[in-house]
């Protein structure tokens, strides 16, 4: 938008290109008033690089505001994307606000943050937490997909509300990402729809709509949830679960309009039959066979959820938001009965005092209601009057309106308003116009004469267009009584003369040759007029000619015969392909040289009576699309459109969407049973001894029983706390004590509510724990040790069910994935098996990666290769050997490592300095590199005694692991930890000559440093070869899986590893590698 204020002039050139623009007054104390793009982004990029925050928060407030204004600010991301570990709040809220923007085009640069996003996702401010992951899901790589999904189950149990909105807005992102995920996706959203907060519920219903809107089992239990919560939600939340639960209406109740006039019309024939059934034997049968079909007949009554959601939506009508009150509008158009229809109507008129935009979109939806049901909006018949300042378009459709409520009672209203119209400086609105009368003359019998006689007024009138649009209406009228019209068919005949537009002209001669025996002396004269300008007429004129010729030949013969054949001989040659064909076709039926079998026929195809046309509204196709949508407005399908669901004849179970809502002090007996099975000892005492009091039948057993419930509640409430790693203590002082206090019970109440669709489902999924002995009167409490099941597991998909939380210690820097809870890092380890012998790789790799190019070197050229050997500085670093080349004709001094930019927790070991390298010569060194496990590369400078030469070393993922001795056992046992989300997968279908175990083998070692867990097996046609191997840094095991099916040669390569980034990366770096022949 052009403006005096920081508009930019510019020509797009690249980043180089300047743009002259009015500053907003950031320079007026230097005194420049003008400046160029390059000047401005360079001394942002000096704030951003300085220490001070005030400085860096004013250079992000100015980059937000230029991208406000459009401005093309990607340039800055290196320097915004430093800031993400500012600990000032402002400063990372603009930085995350930047990121969104610009994740996407610069995503390499957007993946060196991860492990900073993924941070930020334990940040105490809900904000930032939501800021982190929504920049997460605005990175489009797909190798991330496993940290995406990773931080949004995370997020999904954060107890701020708007983080799982964010989340749920993830979901989307993610899905088109990765399709693949959708199952994982499903429980996610499953469980979002669950949430009973109403910022949630709007953003969940999106989701589900995008990912799996086929999945109605999903909308059953938490239907009436919806309904309830629907008054609360966010606006565009609302027309989010209204368009969802439109179309789940359509497919789970019955029709209320077929089945209640079906039900009246029952009754009023049934009163009848009553009355008359004694006046003979043959009506008392009758009577008596529909009582029959009566019985069978099951009387309409409406569900009473669908009568939950009309009432739900009801008080939405009085919605500030346009979108709402359509939304409305359109659930009651396609699911209310047709009698409760009519509540709509004064807030769509409402909304005819809105925006013209708004307007075009609510007079769309009013056109196709009033096609259908006409007596609806007649007493509003003024707010569809058309105003001098209404745009065309609206303007058009006033009058679809206005000519739909046509009725009897109203017609001549609407007449003279009409009759306004038609004077209108407008043309196209006033062929409109005169449409709109034939319709209402059309429909309305009272009144064709009148508008017949108004509309030939209009053919004497100066304007061509409004003859032309008079002279097409008036011939669709007089077809539909032409007997009683003579008089106005001469009349018309009369005007071919006169008429000059070719549509009006064409008209008239249809209607003199379609009606030509009612004029015999009138036709022929004007078939003569027509044959002397016929080589000047246009060509859909021409065309009437010709037909008027040949139906005048078959009547009047006599009269018309030469004029055909001179009308037919000039037809011949014209430039029109279609005349000279339709010329030909006349010829040889009614001027044939020869009789031929369709010459006999020639009348019946010629002098046919046709069909009078049926005017009727155009918005009466719209029906079929669904209203307020973008396929109505167009009259056309657009992508994305999903057709609404017809009514079913059976409308299925109701029961589906009841919920058995468990009280808090309630307790499930299978739970109960299991508890008690367990206690020994002095618990068993206590456990006879209730149940002594529950079999004398007192009163006191009631009050027992509710005591008991309350401390299972407060047991799971411990169990709960335990697996999500807060805690393993558990004592029987614990398990007995009984809350009484009100806050307590409030307190333990809202969290049974949060989770009491899943209540049973988390008693089945507890860890179970030893049984704990009672200590004695003042003895000390005693910790239970409890081993570390499956469910523990950092990655496995049911923690996140059962919504456990993770501990928000922060991940290490650098680090893309790491266990965040203490208990789900022991079921990864590798302390329960046999200590890991590292095994030297019988692979090394040849290939020379070029590190520094010798013209960007100046004549000093280098390359590098990974050794596969273990660096003599660290273990944890990998080896590789530099080959320095000099390409010149003098010698380079002082060639040594410097300016190391490395990610957090990397480590270069540089080579020792090299005092000379002669011209020509070439030196290998030795240089060590901790990675970290991550793939970031590990940038530093080559400097020599004149220049510096920035350069970087790019991880390769089968280079971040050795092979590891193992046994068949052990690796099998690890595997089994290492599910869920710690497990890639994925298939290829490889040559007959990779078939062989032992090339397979060297395939998989030339990809990764791994070894062969013992030898290949062979069981039932699949092939199965085992490699095990471990990350240099933190030790990480890393498991691969060959699985080849020998007939059909389909490949499947498995990767179990706690870093799922080396997992999913290693996986693909195989099948590559495999695919080849």
């Amino acid at each position: 938008m052009a403006s005096a204020s920081g508009t930019p002039y510019s020509m797009e050139g690249g980043h180089g290109s300047s743009s002259i623009h009015v500053d907003d007054g950031d320079h007026e104390a230097s005194g420049a008033f003008f400046t160029t793009d390059t000047t401005r982004l360079d001394e942002l990029k000096t704030q951003l690089d300085g220490s001070k925050d005030n400085q860096k928060l004013e250079a992000m407030k100015r980059i937000i505001g230029m991208i406000a204004k459009g401005r093309h600010v990607a340039s800055l991301f290196p320097a915004v994307v430093k800031n993400v570990v500012s600990k000032n709040l402002e400063i990372k809220k603009l930085v995350y606000v930047y990121l969104v923007r610009y994740a996407e085009e610069e995503q390499d640069l957007a993946l060196l943050s991860i492990s900073t996003f993924q941070k930020a996702l334990k940040d105490p401010n809900q904000l930032i937490r939501a800021s982190a992951l929504r920049v997460l899901s605005s990175i489009r790589v797909p190798v991330i997909v496993p940290i995406m999904m990773l931080s949004l189950k995370e997020c999904v149990t954060d107890m701020s509300a708007f983080v799982r909105k964010t989340a749920a807005h993830a979901i989307p992102k993610l899905y088109s990402l990765d399709p693949e995920q959708k199952d994982n996706l499903i429980e996610i959203i499953e469980r979002l729809l669950k949430d009973k907060t109403t910022l949630v519920a709007g953003s969940a219903v999106v989701a589900f709509e995008e990912v799996c809107p086929e999945r109605i089992d999903l909308v059953h239990k938490n239907y009436r949830k919806l309904c309830n919560l629907l008054v609360d939600v966010e606006d565009w939340g609302q027309v989010a679960i209204i368009n969802m639960l439109t179309r789940y209406a359509r497919s789970q109740f019955a029709n209320p309009n077929a089945e209640g006039q079906e039900m009246g019309e029952e009754k009023f024939y049934s009163s009848e039959n009553d009355e008359n059934s004694d006046s003979d034997s043959k009506d008392e049968d009758q009577a008596a066979g529909k009582e029959t079909e009566k019985k069978k007949k099951k009387p309409y009554v409406m569900d009473s959820d669908h009568r939950l959601l009309l009432q739900s939506t009801k008080p939405l009508l009085q919605s500030r938001n346009t979108a709402v009150v359509m939304s409305v509008a359109q659930l009651y158009f396609h699911t209310a009965p047709s009698g409760e229809i009519s509540q709509v109507i004064r807030p769509l008129i409402r909304l005819l005092r809105s925006h013209r935009e708004v307007q075009t979109v609510v007079l769309s939806n009013i056109a196709t209601i009033s096609a259908s049901r006409k007596g609806m909006f007649e007493s509003f018949l003024k707010s569809f009057y058309v105003v001098s300042s209404d745009p065309t378009h609206i303007k058009m459709l006033k009058l679809e309106i206005l000519s739909n409520l046509a009725s009897e009672t109203n017609v001549s209203v609407i007449l003279r308003e009409f009759q306004t119209y038609v004077t209108s400086n407008d043309k196209e609105f006033v062929a409109a116009t005169i449409q709109a009368i034939g319709r209402c003359a059309s429909n309305i019998d009272e009144v064709s004469d009148a508008c017949l006689v108004g509309l030939m007024s209009l053919v004497s009138h100066r304007d061509e267009a409004v003859v032309a649009e008079s002279v097409v209406v008036i011939k669709t009228l007089l077809q539909m009584r032409p007997s009683e019209q003579k008089e106005s068919i001469i009349q018309m005949a009369k005007l071919a003369d006169r008429v000059q537009v070719p549509m009006a002209k064409a008209s008239i001669l249809w209607l003199i040759g379609e009606y030509s025996d009612r004029m015999p002396k009138i036709a022929p004269d004007v078939l003569r007029k027509m044959a002397k300008s016929f080589p000047n007429e246009e060509d859909i004129v021409k065309l009437q000619v010709l037909n008027l010729s040949a139906k005048l030949c078959l009547t009047n013969p006599k009269q018309t015969k030469l004029l055909c054949q001179y009308v037919l001989n000039m037809a011949k040659y014209d430039l029109n392909y279609d005349i000279r064909d339709r010329a030909r076709f006349l010829r040889t039926l009614l001027v044939p040289a020869e009789k031929t079998p369709l010459s006999k026929y020639s009348k019946k195809m010629f002098l046919a009576a046709k069909p009078a046309p049926v005017l009727q509204s155009t918005f009466k196709e719209r029906e079929q699309w669904q209203m307020g949508s973008l396929s109505h407005m167009l009259n056309t399908q657009v992508n994305g459109f999903k057709p609404l669901p017809d009514f079913p004849d059976e409308p299925p179970d109701p029961s589906v969407r009841n919920v058995e809502v468990e009280m808090p002090w309630q307790s499930p007996s299978k739970a109960r049973s299991k508890k008690r099975s367990k206690k020994t000892g002095l618990d068993a005492f206590y456990d006879s001894e209730s149940s002594e009091v529950s079999d004398s039948g007192s009163s006191g057993s009631e009050s027992r029983s509710e005591e008991s419930g309350s401390e299972e509640s407060s047991g799971a409430e411990t169990d709960s706390e335990a697996t999500s790693g807060e805690g393993t203590e558990e004592s029987d002082s614990e398990e007995l004590s009984v809350s009484v206090d009100e806050t307590e019970t409030s307190d333990e109440d809202s969290s049974e509510e949060e989770s009491e669709a899943s209540e049973q489902e988390r008693e089945r999924k507890r860890v179970k724990k030893p049984p704990a002995t009672r200590p004695s009167k003042g003895g000390t409490d005693k910790k239970s040790s409890s081993t570390a099941t499956p469910q523990q597991q950092l990655l496995d998909l049911e923690d996140f069910n059962e919504g456990s939380s993770l501990t928000a210690q922060p991940a290490a820097a650098g680090s893309l994935l790491q266990p965040t809870s203490s208990t789900d890092l022991d079921s990864l380890l590798l302390t329960d098996l046999q200590p890991l012998q590292v095994v030297s790789s019988s692979y090394s790799s040849k290939e020379s990666i070029e590190l520094l190019h010798r013209i960007a070197g100046k004549g000093l050229s280098a390359s590098y290769r990974f050794t596969r050997k273990g660096h003599l500085y660290s273990e944890q670093m990998v080896d590789l050997q530099v080959s320095l080349t000099n390409n010149g004709s003098a010698a380079i001094e002082d060639i040594a490592v410097a300016n190391k930019k490395l990610s957090s927790q990397m480590e270069i070991h540089e080579f020792p300095p090299i005092a000379s390298l002669g011209a020509g010569e070439t030196l290998s060194v030795s240089l060590g590199v901790n990675f970290n496990d991550t793939t970031n590369p590990a940038k530093f400078d080559i400097s020599t005694k004149t220049d510096k030469f920035p350069v970087q070393i790019d991880a390769r993922v089968g280079e971040l692991v050795r092979g590891v001795m193992m046994t068949e056992s052990s690796f099998l046992a690890l595997q089994g930890k290492l599910t869920g989300m710690n497990e890639s997968a994925s298939k290829v279908t490889v040559v007959e000559s990779v078939c062989d175990p032992s090339v397979l083998t060297s395939r998989v070692i030339q990809a990764a440093n791994v070894a062969s867990v013992g030898s290949p097996s062979v069981d039932k046609g699949k092939t199965v070869i085992q490699f095990a191997g471990q990350t240099y840094s933190e030790g990480v095991a890393v498991l691969v899986t060959i699985q080849l099916t020998n007939e059909t040669r389909d490949c499947r390569v498995v990767a179990n590893c706690e870093k799922m980034v080396i997992g999913s990366m290693l996986v693909k770096e195989i099948k590559s590698l495999l695919a080849k022949p």
